[in-house]
């Protein structure tokens, strides 16, 4: 199973600069000389609900980590589509492709909280639709010298990107059954427009917002869609947030991790809610749940750390990874 971890890009309250420096630069750094991939999350304002504060801007921290760390991955972990321009988003792909010699991985979902939809523009009823358009529009842009599309909301005519990358990064759609959030319009199930989506990537991201049974119970639902169409079965991958504490108590470990998970998650969901979905208890407990997904089918897994301090990634290097299976 390979690893990698979201930056802990986090948008405290008071952030400094020193701050900053330490999340996003010592953190990539450290992840490069580990051999840990890079991913980065994208809230563009602060969402209220399900977490408690927002991240930095992704694609610019996925610019500086490829650069600090250049012999990993870097991704967009994910990337909520509806809330940009598909020409000006192909430009910038093309450009991080190019920067990175080819290690972006293109990471991507529909989003979920209504204020940032309003917020661009656009509206949260048509989050699936934008998303679907968006990844034809920018295959169109990325593979053609003269690109045109006309769609329910983005057109252009004979335009042409510069430059334009000599292979499309894989592309990683996440999608899934969620813990019910009547606030939010969850579901606990497998919707068939994202199972539709998921069709076309290279890797299925799933969610850390339903439990293991869940993320197990879609793989199946992905690997039968794929047979009955006859198309390749998007490879396995998981994220989810934890945060690891050196220890072999879980009820010890779990009271320290609340703490953190409050600072990011906020109190809207209660612990036992956290716990259906997160990763919590022991350094044993968490890696028995990764193997269970490995023994699933699960290929990778990233693992975003609720709190910014590096040296959570020595914790995931030698106490996590060495046991995955």
């Amino acid at each position: 199973m390979r690893v990698g971890a979201w930056i802990p890009s986090y948008t405290y309250k008071g952030l400094t600069y020193e701050r900053v420096h330490e999340g996003v630069d010592l953190f990539s750094r450290k992840a490069n000389e580990y051999g840990i991939d890079l991913w980065t999350i994208d809230h563009l304002l602060d969402a209220g609900g399900l977490y408690g504060m927002s991240w930095l801007e992704p694609l610019t921290v996925t610019t500086w980590a490829a650069a600090v760390a250049p012999d990993v991955w870097v991704g967009t972990g994910i990337l909520v589509l509806p809330l940009r321009n598909p020409v000006v988003l192909a430009k910038e792909i093309a450009t991080i492709d190019f920067l990175t010699g080819g290690r972006y991985q293109f990471g991507v979902g529909p989003g979920w909280y209504p204020p940032e939809f309003t917020s661009t523009g656009t509206d949260v009823s048509e989050r699936g639709r934008r998303t679907d358009e968006i990844l034809d529009a920018i295959d169109v842009l990325l593979t053609n010298e003269v690109a045109s599309y006309s769609g329910e909301f983005y057109q252009f005519e004979n335009i042409t990107i510069e430059p334009r990358p000599k292979k499309l990064p894989d592309l990683w759609v996440a999608g899934g059954a969620r813990v019910p959030d009547d606030e939010f319009n969850d579901v606990p199930r497998m919707a068939k427009t994202v199972l539709n989506r998921i069709m076309r990537a290279q890797w299925w991201i799933s969610r850390c917002s339903g439990s293991q049974e869940w993320v197990k119970r879609d793989w199946k639902i992905i690997q039968d869609r794929a047979a009955e169409l006859g198309t390749p079965t998007p490879r396995f991958s998981h994220t989810n947030f934890t945060y690891i504490v050196d220890t072999s108590d879980g009820e010890k470990a779990r009271e320290i991790q609340h703490k953190h998970f409050r600072d990011v998650m906020g109190t809207h969901r209660s612990p036992e809610h956290l716990e259906k979905c997160y990763l919590f208890g022991s350094v044993d407990e968490i890696v028995a749940r990764l193997n269970d997904l490995g023994s699933a089918g699960c290929e990778y897994v990233v693992l975003g750390p609720t709190h910014d301090d590096p040296a959570q990634l020595d914790l995931i290097n030698n106490l996590i990874i060495p046991q995955l299976d």
